[in-house]
């Protein structure tokens, strides 16, 4: 029987070979290494990397299409306010509490379109909520129209969101909104068009500056049109009342010619 001290001695020594690198056992019968053929060890072969699979880049969104599709599927008002509702892609109903889709009496011969909802409209979800609607109902009274009965008028906004900072809705937005535009007067059916703001006017005439605008009847949708200062503007400026006065004449007229 080997004595405590071999084992140690034997444990130590082979402890001692493990230090030194060793990895392999010693075999029973002794290896002449110095008879092996001398082979260089084979270069490893680097990995070919994967190939990371194609990941198609989504095609451009092209919204003014979309929204021209879903206009166009909407076969009454109720459906296209909610096809707008249901719109995606323009930023402006991220910000905005209340879709504001319309105001006064579809159906009706006269339809205003008018700049975008103001903060007080967002709130209200309804056009000329705050303190341009008194002056918008006074100015429609005045030459005997109203937002509601047998002689009321239509409203629409140029598109149906309030506006960061109240500002106007930038060119893009309104060329993505104006397929839903056109469908709304296709489908509220009016006679003539009132472009109340300079929004309107860019979106559907192509033009801008109401001072040089206002008054002269054009077309629009192959509508007559008359481009008119807005309420908003007329209570910062009161001195554009008079020119608005003298549209409003010139509306009625126009109006009075139809029936």
């Amino acid at each position: 029987m080997e004595s405590g001290v071999e084992y140690w001695t034997a444990k130590a020594m082979l402890d001692w070979q493990v230090e030194m690198g060793a990895d392999e056992a010693i075999g029973d019968t002794p290896i002449d290494r110095y008879a092996l053929e001398d082979k260089k060890p084979a270069p490893k072969i680097a990995a070919t990397p994967a190939t990371p699979p194609v990941v198609p880049t989504p095609a451009e969104v092209d919204a003014v299409a979309e929204a021209r599709a879903a206009a166009r599927a909407a076969q009454d008002l109720a459906g296209l306010q909610a096809a707008m509702g249901a719109f995606p892609h323009c930023q402006l109903s991220v910000a905005a509490r209340n879709l504001v889709f319309s105001g006064g009496v579809a159906g009706a011969p006269v339809m205003f379109i008018t700049d975008a909802p103001d903060r007080e409209d967002d709130r209200a979800g309804a056009l000329f909520s705050g303190r341009t609607g008194p002056l918008f109902d006074k100015m429609i009274a005045a030459i005997g129209l109203s937002r509601s009965g047998d002689n009321g008028v239509y409203l629409a906004p140029v598109v149906p969101w309030n506006p960061p900072h109240n500002l106007d809705p930038n060119p893009d937005d309104l060329a993505m909104m104006l397929p839903f535009l056109q469908r709304h007067i296709e489908l509220a059916a009016p006679k003539l068009i009132v472009l109340m703001g300079n929004s309107p006017c860019h979106a559907l005439i192509k033009k801008s500056g109401m001072t040089r605008l206002r008054g002269t009847w054009t077309q629009a949708e192959g509508l007559p049109a008359l481009p008119m200062f807005a309420p908003s503007y007329l209570l910062n400026t009161p001195a554009a009342k008079r020119d608005t006065w003298a549209d409003l004449l010139s509306l009625k007229a126009r109006l009075k010619d139809l029936t």
